[in-house]
């Protein structure tokens, strides 16, 4: 049996520097806290949220010790790791609350230190420290390029882009692949030509009208300073699964890029951030899936399936923080709850369950705990039931982002409007069969059954900032989720 010594060589370093952490969290209990998700899922608001609400006294009421009055301050300490660039906390909550402006998305990981000073309920003084790690999506979707070949990963994608409604916005990416001959010798030109295109073909599939989520290689929706790298010039060929490629050629040729990209860009990234997590949260924008019709939904399904292949997870044991360290706590979170009548979040949520169900179901054999919720950070809208003929419609108020259309109606971004958002079903199979329902993708924006508005954040009344207190949905609750069982 051949020895992989770079594996060997991979897991020793991996075991190394749990080593270190687990010395240095004996005398400083600390946490990781991972918050990842897909584009537009709200990672930034929900770190801004969290590290606010902590620090202010937000309204927690399900999150036990600080509705118990144990927790007694929570603040912000440099960051840890002199690599990683800040999290820009105090940017973000500008934007939030005096621009009344989402921050922009995340492009690149970020770090940021909270402390909680704590009386245990023994009543010994105590405190957490919680490295919060946020990175963009898109490096999410890389993480199960680890396991997979060129030939496999070409295949896939290939397969995927012959599907609808992939299959429409592929054409000229297709037309260029049936030029090349994966045998012949290597061209640059080609190879960044074909990049080129199935790049164009990936932003394509993440557009709002079709909500596509299962996108790799992520970088070539983000690249940073890799752009125009060889790493990042390659593109799927038509070729055999289990072949080989001759020497010199453009099979070889994209086969040495696509393995470059995973040494370069997706082995550091879980070597030195994923793999030390210890508590995970993954967000999910799911009325944006819905949006866009079943098919959207099926590729959210796939794509966190494939992500949840890739964690370490586990109950925690001192044998793994000692060598294995393992994520013991999966939350996911169905965002924008707020973009909803209260009346439809316990069914977001059983959609949500239903979408992680495959990749779920393992994580619990595995040993870890998972939960489900329906939240949102900061909570953009308020409830109101509206008169319409005989009926009382249960509905949401609040100011739509400019530009946003309802039928013939485009929202300036100031007027306060009141809409019924419509009830999400109730039968969870029917919505994955092709055709139960229609999308932005189907067709024309007025033809969809469901148009979730996109809203702005909240006006704050509040001439003293540090009596803000940002409203919200469940964040108490994701909060004991995560961190609770820590601070007993």
């Amino acid at each position: 049996m051949a020895i992989n010594f770079s594996k060997l060589f991979e897991e020793a370093r991996l075991s190394t520097r749990a080593l270190l952490d687990y010395s240095e969290n004996f005398f400083h209990p600390t946490l990781r806290l991972g918050v990842t998700g897909l584009s537009r899922a709200g990672k930034t608001v929900f770190i801004t949220a969290l590290v606010h609400g902590l620090a202010r006294g937000g309204r927690f009421p399900i999150f036990e010790s600080m509705a118990t009055g144990r927790i007694s301050a929570a603040r912000l300490e440099p960051q840890p790791d002199d690599a990683i660039p800040r999290f820009d906390y105090e940017d973000h909550l500008r934007t939030l609350i005096d621009d009344r402006n989402w921050p922009h998305s995340t492009v690149d990981i970020s770090e940021l230190r909270l402390v909680i000073d704590y009386q245990r309920r023994n009543g010994a003084d105590r405190s957490l420290t919680i490295d919060i790690v946020d990175y963009p999506g898109e490096w999410l979707l890389d993480l199960p390029l680890l396991n997979k070949s060129y030939e496999q990963w070409a295949a896939e994608s290939l397969s995927l882009s012959r599907q609808d409604p992939r299959v429409r916005l592929a054409g000229e990416w297709h037309a260029h692949l049936a030029t090349l001959d994966p045998t012949g010798r290597e061209n640059e030109q080609a190879t960044l030509t074909a990049a080129r295109l199935f790049t164009k073909y990936l932003r394509e599939c993440r557009d709002e009208q079709f909500a596509m989520s299962l996108l790799p290689p992520g970088r070539f929706l983000m690249p940073g300073n890799l752009a125009g790298s060889p790493a990042l010039t390659f593109a799927p060929l038509d070729v055999p699964l289990n072949g080989e490629p001759p020497e010199g050629s453009l099979w070889a040729m994209m086969r040495r890029r696509f393995e470059a990209y995973k040494d370069v860009v997706v082995r550091p990234f879980f070597r030195d951030h994923f793999s030390r997590l210890d508590r995970q949260i993954v967000l999910v924008d799911a009325l944006t899936a819905f949006n866009a019709g079943p098919e959207a939904l099926h590729d959210l399904e796939s794509a966190l399936a494939g992500i949840l292949d890739i964690f370490r997870i586990g109950r925690s044991s001192l044998w793994s923080a000692l060598f294995r360290p393992k994520i013991d706590r999966i939350l996911f979170a169905a965002t924008k709850a707020d973009h909803l009548h209260h009346s439809s979040h316990d069914r977001l949520e059983n959609i949500l369950r239903r979408i992680v169900e495959r990749a779920s179901t393992r994580a619990e054999f595995a040993g870890a705990e998972v939960d489900v919720v329906a939240m949102s950070a900061v909570r953009a809208t308020r409830e109101a039931q509206v008169q319409r003929g005989h009926e009382r419609l249960p509905s949401i108020v609040g100011t739509p982002i400019a530009g946003e259309t309802s039928g013939p109606e485009v929202f300036d971004g100031r007027t306060e409007v009141a809409t019924f958002p419509g009830d999400l079903p109730v039968e969870l199979n029917d919505l994955f069969k092709a055709g139960t329902f229609r999308g932005l993708a189907a067709g024309r924006p007025e033809d969809a059954d469901y148009r979730f508005l996109r809203f702005r954040p909240p006006r704050i009344d509040c001439r003293n900032p540090e009596e803000i207190i940002l409203p919200h949905i469940r964040l108490d609750r994701a909060l004991q989720f995560l961190i609770g069982d820590k601070l007993l």
